[in-house]
């Protein structure tokens, strides 16, 4: 299918466009209606009237901004009209809330007057917190803006000028570092003079650039001091005294390229006469002003941006406009100031020389990302955006005196988190628990690179104290070529085998009444998860992690041979902890026992209803099976149902119920509507699975068709805390376990 076809039937496909608006509250009964509308909603209204600030507690005022257009300059389509370029703005809508959960309408206003458009703007400010201009050709842009920043008491934000500036300006930073050149001696060139080119140079000179190192050049030639022909007042802004007047004359020496114009303007030959080391930014969408091949086949030493994704260092206005417009409506901000633009450039340009989560490499088809030519700033697909711009923008807000409330910024960040998915807020107090008392974890796998890089973060955020298990040379190697700096790290070498002997000895001890001699516990020491568990089980380490190379039970077997199961409860067992947007759901066993009795299926009820508290949680636990409490006589679910009674025995304070089905433990009106006689009394939260085919099976399916979060496999059980990773784990997959094991090792 041609993208033209493909992108009609994406547009087009019911319901029609690209955004709806759904309500927040429920809506369902007479009693929620009578809340919602009238007679209820009057007591919000006289709130706001006693006091107007209260219209951001009752109303979503404060995460709702208009998108505003008259279509004059629509993306490379030039002024094709207001309707015409509803989709343009309905699509930068959807940008608000995917990026940054913030609630967007598109406003398309039917006139080219700038007096009567701010007039309009101005007129509904009641109704939003902050307002994006879009696609209004220049001059007339600035004029917008300006009044509007100067009339308005919310957040005004023209992206097209700001946006390209901001985000370049954190590429230029990085790449001046790369290329040993200070901002305030290279001489930079643009290409085009329009409103992104004359908020960028103006950007840039906030950034350290001095105006008389700034040379733009527009369709007419070089914008010269004395000039007559096609200026404005903002262009002459940037009037220099210079004796070049085309763009070849001005590139001649040039440090910095910015084109922000049309495609093919540049050539090769000027190219070849910049400086040294050049930066070139060919940022005209959709093709540039030189190619990017071309530029690098010509240039070798340049480093090079564009605009588009299918080439490094995309320069992209989303990694900017909806961060930025998110720190400013939570504290509120009574506009967009330059410390604020400023702020968030730094942001974008520090996060850059941050390892990169695998996700966001394999987002772009990439095996890993790191800081350099080809990576100047974070890719747009990278959640910690998020994390890292709103709160430099709400930090500078503060700081600059336009903010209407203080934000202590540390929790802000946490609280934005939670916008990322709930499982991150899970995982941060587990990490916060971690921190407190930081256990030595060993990873059998030492040298892999993903492993590397978890070790790397755990120890940077003082989670866990990592010890790198297998070859030093291999470990030292491995992390030099994925750009990881292990110093610091502990590294035990399996070459080197300092304590091989003792842990070999260990292993023959515990194994040589099952078929072990000591010449063969030697040659099981070589294996590094015999090694592991050796460590772990003589103390050398507190928790052991391996699996990433391994099919599970590979991976698992030497651990339970080694280190063994709690002898309280006999048995281990694999749980996922399975988040959604309604709730949090422990599943279990999902890795282990493929087939379990009704004693075993008790233990692991209980061992995992502790494992919720260790979350904080209050277990509720369905013991799960196709009957409902004896709904049907078949052996099965008559052995669900002595588990029960087991586990209410090993734990009297549990709450357990079953058997039953799996739709009535989630129901809550069901289950007490239907069987009042049950003692859970709410919708379970920790579900046990009658055997293994069915846990695996059913965590699985919800992961994919609930759009889940899943943290796990976590094992349960074993005498000293274990995880044994899934293949094809990501980093945060390993820090996550490596925390949670943290946590056990310390109970």
């Amino acid at each position: 299918m041609k993208v033209r076809d493909e992108a009609l039937a994406y547009h087009s496909k019911p319901p029609a466009g690209k955004i709806e608006i759904r309500p927040t509250k429920p809506c369902l009964t007479q009693r929620d209606l009578a809340l919602a509308y009238t007679p209820g909603v009057a007591e919000p209204c006289r709130e706001i009237e006693r006091n107007p600030e209260d219209v951001f507690k009752y109303t979503a005022r404060g995460n709702l901004v208009a998108v505003v257009s008259n279509g004059t300059a629509v993306l490379g389509l030039g002024d094709i009209g207001p309707l015409a370029g509803k989709p343009v703005m309905e699509g930068k809508a959807l940008l608000f809330k995917r990026f940054a959960d913030i609630d967007a309408i598109d406003i398309e206003v039917a006139t080219k007057d700038p007096a009567e458009l701010i007039r309009t703007v101005k007129l509904l400010e009641p109704t939003f917190g902050g307002v994006n201009l879009e696609d209004i050709k220049a001059p007339e842009c600035f004029e917008v803006e300006e009044k509007l920043r100067e009339i308005m008491e919310i957040p005004v934000f023209h992206d097209d000028q700001h946006g390209t500036a901001i985000i370049s300006g954190a590429a230029l930073l990085n790449a001046l570092q790369l290329v040993d050149k200070r901002i305030e001696d290279v001489r930079i060139v643009f290409s085009g003079a329009g409103a992104s080119a004359i908020a960028t140079a103006r950007f840039y000179r906030l950034l350290g650039a001095k105006r008389e190192n700034i040379t733009i050049v527009d369709s007419k030639g070089v914008i010269y001091a004395g000039r007559r022909e096609g200026m404005n007042r903002w262009k002459e802004e940037f009037a220099v005294e210079t004796s070049a007047r085309t763009l070849a004359d001005a590139m001649r020496g040039a440090d910095v390229f910015v084109g922000l114009s049309v495609a093919g303007i540049v050539t090769d030959e000027m190219l070849r006469s910049m400086a040294p080391k050049p930066i070139i930014f060919a940022l005209a969408n959709p093709d540039p002003e030189i190619p990017y091949d071309e530029a690098k086949a010509t240039r070798p030493d340049a480093i090079v941006a564009t605009g588009r994704s299918d080439y490094p260092n995309q320069v992209n206005n989303v990694l900017g406009f909806p961060f930025i417009f998110r720190g400013a409506l939570d504290v509120r901000a009574r506009q967009i100031n330059e410390q604020m633009k400023v702020a968030a450039a730094h942001a974008l340009a520090a996060l850059a020389k941050e390892d990169v989560p695998d996700t966001v490499a394999k987002a772009y088809g990439l095996e890993e990302i790191t800081f350099g030519p080809d990576y100047l700033i974070p890719k747009p697909l990278d959640p910690r955006v998020l994390l890292w711009v709103a709160p430099a923008v709400a930090k500078a807000a503060i700081d600059s005196g336009i903010a209407r409330r203080t934000l202590d910024i540390e929790k802000y960040r946490e609280s934005l988190e939670t916008r990322l998915g709930r499982s991150r807020e899970i995982m941060r107090i587990v990490f916060h628990k971690a921190r407190t008392a930081p256990k030595r974890v060993v990873f059998a796998e030492g040298s892999h690179p993903k492993i590397i890089r978890a070790a790397k973060e755990l120890a940077d955020q003082r989670i866990a104290i990592p010890i790198l298990l297998g070859r030093k040379n291999d470990i030292e190697q491995q992390a030099a070529a994925h750009q990881i700096e292990i110093n610091g790290l502990a590294i035990e070498d399996i070459g080197a085998a300092n304590h091989r002997e003792k842990y070999a000895r260990r292993i023959y001890e515990l194994r040589c009444r099952k078929g072990v001699t000591l010449s063969e516990a030697f040659e099981l020491v070589k294996n590094p998860n015999y090694y592991a568990s050796a460590m772990v089980e003589l103390g050398d380490a507190d928790v052991m992690i391996s699996g990433i190379e391994y099919h599970y039970p590979d991976g698992l077997r030497p651990p339970m041979q080694i280190i063994g199961v709690d002898p309280k409860y006999k048995t281990a067992a694999g749980v996922y902890l399975i988040i959604t947007k309604q709730r949090t759901l422990f599943f279990a066993d999902t890795t282990v026992n493929i087939d379990l009795d009704a004693e075993r299926l008790a233990r692991v009820a209980v061992i995992t209803a502790n494992l919720a508290r260790s979350f904080g949680v209050e277990p509720r636990v369905a013991m799960l099976s196709f009957s409902n409490f004896g709904s049907v006589r078949h052996p099965r679910p008559q052995m669900v149902k002595q588990a029960v009674e087991i586990a209410q025995q090993l734990d009297p304070s549990l709450k357990i119920d079953g058997e039953m089905q799996a739709n009535t433990a989630l129901n809550e009106a069901h289950l007490n509507e239907t069987y009042p006689f049950n003692t859970l009394g709410a919708e379970a939260n920790v579900l046990i699975f009658p055997n293994l085919e069915a846990g695996n099976i059913a965590y699985k399916l919800v992961a994919r068709l609930a759009d889940a979060e899943v943290v796990g496999p976590i094992l349960i059980g074993m005498r000293k805390p274990v995880h044994i990773l899934q293949r094809g784990d990501e980093v945060k997959d390993i820090v996550n376990l490596a925390a949670i094991a943290v946590i056990s090792a310390q109970g």
